[in-house]
C-alpha cells in the first residue's frame, strides 16, 4: 500500500474540522436563538441536546455503514445531505424546524467526522497510519475550538443565519474537492479474511461490547461525566458572557474557545503517560485538576482572568482524561477498535446532552453561582466514580496482561 501524499492528509483533515464544527456552531448563539424564537433560558439547553441527540443517533446507526458500504459513496451521499440540511437550518422559521436542524446537523456532522476517519485509516500504509490518523484527529480539535470563534464573528457581522449558510457553502466546497481527490477505500474485512458482518449484527456487537468490556463501561461513564461537566461551562458561558457586566459581542464570546488550546496542547503527554502504564495516574490527576477548576471559574463572574484560568485548568483536564480514557480502551480487543470508540462516543453523547439541558434549567434558577456549584458536584462525583472502581480496574488490566 502506498503512503498517501500529504496534500491529501491534510484534506481529510480540513474537511473533518469542517464537519466537526457544525456539531459546536449553536453554543455562541444561544441568546440569538432565544430572540427569534423565543426559547426562555430554562429551554434553551434544547437546542444543543438536539444536537448531541443526531451525534448519538451517528454512532449508533451510521457510522458503522463504513465497513458495509463504499466509503468514498456514503461519504459523498452524507456531505450532500448535510449542505441541505444546513441550508434547511438556516432558513428555519419555528423552534420545531431550528431543532429538527440541530439534530440534523449534529447526525450528519459526526457521521462526516468519525467516517473520516476511518476512511483516512483504511487507506492509509500501514507504516503511517498512526500518524495520518494523529493528524486527522488534530484537525478535529481545531474545528471544535473555531467552530465558536467563526459562529460568533459571523453572526455579530451578518446574523446567525449566515453561520450555517457559510456552512452549507463549505460544505458543497468540501464536496467537490473530496470528490476528485478520495482514493478507493481498501476493505478491512475483506483485506484480512474475516467474515463480513452485516448491518445487524454489527450494531448488535456494539452493545455486546457495552456489555462485556468492563474497561469501557467504566472509561465510558467517566467520559459521561467529564462531557457534562464541560457542557455545563460552555453552555453557560454565553449567558454569563453576553449579560452586564461584561455584555461581550458574539465574536468576543466565541473566541473564548481559543483559550482552551492550551489546555489540549498541554495534554498530549496524556497518551503516551497511559503507555507506560501511567492511564490511572494521570486520571486521578485530571480529575483533581478538573475539580480545583471551578474555584476560579466560579470567580469568572467579576474576574475575566480568573475566567480564563479556569478554562485553561478546565480543558488541561478535559483533553488528559479522554486522551487517557481512549488510550485504556483501545488498550483490549485490536479487532473492534472502531466499535469501541463508537460505543465511548455514546457515553460523550449522553453526558453532553445531559449537562447542556441542565446547566440552562440550573442558570435561570440559581445564576452563574449554581451553574459551578453542579459542575464542581459532577466532577467531583467522576472523582469518586473513579477511585470507587479502581480497584477492579487494575484487576481486569493485570488479566489482559
Amino acid at each position: 500500500m502506498s503512503t498517501l501524499p500529504r496534500s491529501l492528509v491534510l484534506l481529510f483533515a480540513t474537511s473533518a474540522a469542517l464537519s466537526v464544527a457544525n456539531v459546536y456552531y449553536a453554543q455562541p448563539l444561544l441568546d440569538a436563538f432565544a430572540a427569534d424564537f423565543g426559547f426562555s433560558h430554562a429551554n434553551l439547553g434544547l437546542v444543543v441536546t438536539a444536537t448531541q441527540i443526531g451525534c448519538a443517533l451517528a454512532l449508533l446507526l451510521l457510522v458503522p455503514l463504513g465497513d458495509l458500504l463504499d466509503r468514498k459513496r456514503l461519504t459523498m451521499a452524507q456531505l450532500l445531505v448535510l449542505c441541505l440540511t444546513l441550508l434547511a437550518l438556516g432558513c428555519a422559521t419555528s423552534p420545531t424546524l431550528l431543532l429538527l436542524g440541530m439534530l440534523g446537523a449534529g447526525l450528519l456532522g459526526t457521521a462526516m467526522t468519525q467516517g473520516l476517519i476511518s476512511y483516512a485509516a483504511s487507506v492509509a500504509a500501514p507504516a503511517q497510519r498512526g500518524q495520518v490518523v494523529g493528524t486527522v484527529q488534530a484537525g478535529v480539535m481545531l474545528g471544535l475550538l473555531l467552530a465558536r470563534v467563526l459562529s460568533g464573528a459571523v453572526a455579530d457581522v451578518a446574523g446567525w443565519r449566515a453561520v450555517y449558510f457559510l456552512s452549507a457553502a463549505l460544505s458543497a466546497i468540501m464536496l467537490l474537492a473530496l470528490h476528485r481527490a478520495l482514493p478507493e477505500p481498501h476493505p478491512a474485512a475483506a483485506a484480512s479474511g474475516a467474515p463480513r458482518l452485516r448491518y445487524g449484527q454489527l450494531l448488535l456487537s456494539m452493545f455486546t461490547l457495552l456489555k462485556n468490556e468492563r474497561t469501557l463501561q467504566v472509561r465510558g461513564m467517566l467520559g459521561l461525566l467529564l462531557f457534562a461537566a464541560l457542557n455545563i461551562f460552555w453552555s453557560a458561558l454565553v449567558l454569563l458572557l453576553s449579560a452586564p457586566p461584561y455584555a461581550l459581542s458574539h465574536t468576543a464570546i466565541g473566541a473564548f474557545g481559543l483559550i482552551g488550546a492550551a489546555g489540549a496542547l498541554g495534554a498530549a503527554r496524556a497518551g503516551a503517560l497511559a503507555d507506560r502504564g501511567l492511564g490511572q495516574r494521570t486520571s486521578g490527576g485530571a480529575l483533581l485538576l478538573m475539580l480545583a477548576a471551578w474555584l476560579p471559574l466560579a470567580w469568572g463572574a467579576q474576574s475575566l482572568a480568573a475566567l480564563v484560568l479556569g478554562i485553561i485548568l478546565l480543558d488541561l483536564a478535559a483533553q488528559a482524561l479522554h486522551v487517557t480514557n481512549q488510550s485504556m480502551i483501545l488498550n483490549g480487543n485490536s479487532q473492534a477498535h472502531s466499535r469501541l470508540i463508537g460505543g465511548y462516543m455514546l457515553f460523550y453523547a449522553a453526558g453532553s446532552g445531559a449537562g447542556a439541558i441542565a446547566t440552562t434549567s440550573i442558570h435561570a434558577a440559581y445564576g452563574w453561582n449554581g451553574v459551578c456549584i453542579l459542575g464542581a458536584a459532577v466532577s467531583l462525583a467522576a472523582l469518586i466514580f473513579w477511585r470507587a472502581t479502581l480497584p477492579r480496574v487494575k484487576a481486569v488490566c493485570e488479566a489482559i496482561s
